[in-house]
Parts: C-alpha cells; structure tokens; sequence
C-alpha cells in the first residue's frame, strides 16, 4: 500500500567507536601507575625497614636537638663510621644496663678534649663551635679535664650539657668516660615524631675531620610519596574516566516512523 518507507542509516565509522579503545589502554597504564606505586610504596618501607631503627628518648640530656619523648630514625651503622658530631645510640652496661643510650660525638681515638677555653669544648687544641646548644648555653657548663681519648674508643656529650649523664659522669671510670666503638649500634638521621626532619650536620667539626655523610632516609622518603601519588592516581582514573564518559554521551533523537 502506499505507506512510507523509512532509511536507517547506520553511525559513522562502521558501527565501530574509539571510546573503548581509549578506555582499555587508559585502564592498562592506571594498572601499570598502580603497580609500579605499590613497588615504590612498599619498597620503600622495606629499604627503611633494612637500614633504620627507630628509637624513643626517653631524657632530656640531647635537648634541643632531641627532646624527652621524641622519637627518631637512626641508621645501622658499624662503629667504624662514626665521626666526630655524630648523634648516636650505643649499649655501654657501664653506663646503664640493658638500654640504649644516645649522645653527641665530640671526640675519637687519638683526639685530646676539654672544656673549656673562652667558653668552649676543646679538641685537639680547636675551639669547637656548637649552634645545637640550648640558647644561652656555654659549653663550660661542664668542666672536663683535659682527656686523651683511647684508640677505638668515643668521647661523648649531651646537648643539653648542664644535665646530661654522659663522659664526664664517668671520667673516674677506667676507661676516663670514654665507650668503645663497637658499641655504637645506630646513628641519628631524623626526628620523625614530632616531624622535626633530619638533623643539621655538626659544621663545627668539619675543620677536624669528614663529617659524616646523611643516610638514604631523603631518597626513602621520596619513594614513599611518590609510590603513593602513583597508587592514588591510578586508582582514580576508572571512577573519573567513568564520570566523564556520561558527560560525553548524549542520547540519541527519536526517529519517525
């Protein structure tokens, strides 16, 4: 009869569209961000876990620097590495019994310290500048007799030097206060609770000697957050890809018959 005929006409491109394409390879690198952000992520934390220890303050005696109750990283070092500044955590049952201990490093095996001349440690016959004082504080707030410090062996102070229970408490000892070495277990990088950051290299040493140089904790650090961005990020892209999509979609006109 005479009714109307009516033309479809199919889409454009075949029938084929490049929204599912886009979405697969977007889906594949959200995979690969998220992958390798968990390798950076917890990579990280293994590294940490490897070269660091953490340890609680419990006193005052490293104050400023270190406050009773803070909470730090330090990393596993052999005696060997420690040099003069140095913040580290050593066992000296001389000292006190089953707990580690943390001081300054202010003298090594074949150095001559005292205290004080114009209000300053003294070693090696060089005045010692110390900024990571308590403000206000003279190095002469102890009075250390002139004490040649042993071959492997450590002379050590606190920061906070009017109370600190450190070498000069035991320079009737046989051994003039001094520790050895080998009992160091670990060396000071960061104040992590409350987030103080890494501690400010001991410039006043420098003229005596290398410092020592900072632990991986900054590259560590950096891995973490970078392993995290990639995580969060690949985790987005799907519910943001999704909500884009139905942005984009229109619905189609209805056709006459």
């Amino acid at each position: 009869m005479g009714g109307e005929s009516t033309t479809r006409t199919a889409p454009h491109g075949g029938g084929t569209s490049s929204g599912p394409v886009g979405s697969r390879t977007g889906q594949r690198l959200s995979g690969l961000a998220v992958a390798l952000g968990l390798v950076l992520f917890l990579g990280g934390f293994g590294w940490a876990a490897l070269v660091y220890r953490p340890y609680t303050v419990p006193t005052s005696s490293m104050s400023p620097t270190i406050a009773a109750g803070d909470r730090v990283l330090a990393e596993r070092v052999d005696g060997g590495e420690v040099r003069r500044g140095d913040v580290v955590v050593f066992t000296d049952k001389t000292w006190v019994s089953d707990a580690p201990v943390v001081k300054r490093v202010v003298a090594v095996g074949g150095d001559t310290v005292s205290c004080c001349t114009d209000g300053k440690l003294t070693v090696n016959g060089k005045q010692i500048e110390e900024p990571y004082l308590p403000a206000g504080s003279l190095a002469e707030n102890k009075n250390i007799p002139t004490v040649k410090v042993p071959d492997g062996r450590l002379f050590l102070l606190g920061d906070e030097r009017e109370g600190s229970l450190d070498s000069t408490a035991h320079l009737t000892d046989a051994a003039q206060g001094t520790v050895a070495r080998n009992a160091v277990k670990a060396r000071v990088d960061a104040v992590v609770w409350p987030m103080n950051g890494m501690l400010k290299r001991p410039s006043g040493f420098e003229a005596l000697g290398a410092l020592s140089q900072p632990g991986p904790l900054g590259m560590i650090g950096w891995l973490i957050v970078a392993g995290a961005v990639l995580v969060l990020g690949g985790g987005a892209y799907g519910p943001i890809a999704k909500r884009t999509s139905g942005r984009r979609a229109r619905p189609e006109p209805a056709g006459a018959s």
